[in-house]
């Protein structure tokens, strides 16, 4: 797409006023209700939608498919993603009334950091095309990293603090309890941070982690950096929603890691043909109306598999229970 800077400036204007107004709604802490998650995801995703077909009607099909297929992209990538902050809530023991505010924060510096990782990554492809083949292949050993860690029986890992999270408690220091919405106090004369303002930064700063697998593989559907950046825009910016909607729900999608794989595996192989094509090897080149049919595929299959597996397991479960009820009676 041949985007001015106008366009650049109003959709980021335009941007910042959602985020707005999704502070505005979320700034007195509260327990999200299933109903109001279930609300505020469904606006973010008709948003994504409305924006992917304004790209349509505008004329640019090319750009609207690759929207659609990097924003279903990220937002699964970003479903697994909260497996992660699952854990960090439960490591800093974050009350269940300051959980929205610490997302919104989180997600907001994650959407920065993004953006800067675009930029770089935007930078890069326009003067090294072999990079290409750097993110096929990075992204075909994160495939096969995810399956092996789904494959694994190990319990599942506790979060570990990160070494710019540790030296930032060290500087600073911490206080030793939540202060409401307050990110920093006084203490003894110095000012230190609480244990919010830490999980804020935990949230955030990890997302350089997801986005090593999440900015390649949108890269590989599309090199317009338009596109990638309002598709990690609009899947980030109703993440905090999605979490409180389908945080029950995490347990049971026990084969997604699978479907990502599957997903990154799919987009590392297109990275790599295209990288080819590139150097003016003469092979296939996957289209955009593929690729976007494949993750879509891979996705409900993987849903509906783990559905199905869970609702097995439960089952068992409860038969297992009652054989050892029947047992202690008979004893």
């Amino acid at each position: 797409m041949d985007v001015s800077m106008t366009m650049w400036v109003v959709t980021v204007l335009g941007l910042t006023a959602l985020i707005g107004v999704d502070f505005l709604i979320g700034r007195k802490p509260h327990d999200v209700s299933i109903k109001e998650a279930g609300i505020w995801t469904a606006v973010w995703v008709v948003l994504a939608v409305l924006f992917g077909l304004s790209l349509f009607l505008a004329g640019e099909r090319q750009a609207s498919g690759e929207f659609f297929a990097g924003y279903i992209t990220e937002k699964s990538l970003s479903v697994d993603n909260l497996f992660v902050f699952v854990l960090i809530m439960a490591k800093f023991s974050v009350p269940s009334h300051l959980q929205q505010r610490v997302l919104l924060i989180g997600v907001l510096i994650a959407l920065v950091l993004r953006a800067i990782f675009i930029a770089a990554g935007a930078a890069i492809i326009a003067s090294f095309s072999w990079v290409f083949y750097i993110f096929g292949a990075f992204l075909i050993f994160t495939a096969w990293k995810l399956i092996k860690e789904a494959s694994s029986d190990e319990p599942e890992e506790e979060f570990e603090e990160n070494r710019l999270l540790k030296s930032i408690e060290q500087r600073f220091g911490v206080a030793d309890r939540y202060y409401g919405t307050k990110l920093s106090i006084q203490v003894a004369g110095k000012r230190v941070l609480t244990p919010l303002m830490v999980v804020m930064l935990a949230i955030g700063t990890t997302d350089i982690l997801f986005a090593l697998d999440s900015i390649p593989a949108i890269f590989g559907l599309t090199q317009d950096p338009y596109v990638v950046f309002t598709a990690n825009a609009f899947a980030l910016m109703g993440l905090r929603q999605l979490y409180f909607l389908i945080g029950g729900l995490l347990k049971k999608l026990v084969h997604l890691s699978y479907g990502l794989s599957v997903i990154l595996g799919f987009i590392g192989v297109k990275l790599i043909l295209h990288a080819l094509h590139e150097s003016g090897v003469n092979v296939p080149e996957i289209s955009i109306p593929f690729s976007l049919a494949v993750i879509c595929g891979v996705l409900i299959i993987t849903t509906i598999t783990s559905l199905i597996a869970s609702r097995r397991q439960a089952a068992e479960e409860g038969t297992d229970g009652k054989d050892a009820d029947s047992e202690s009676a008979k004893i």
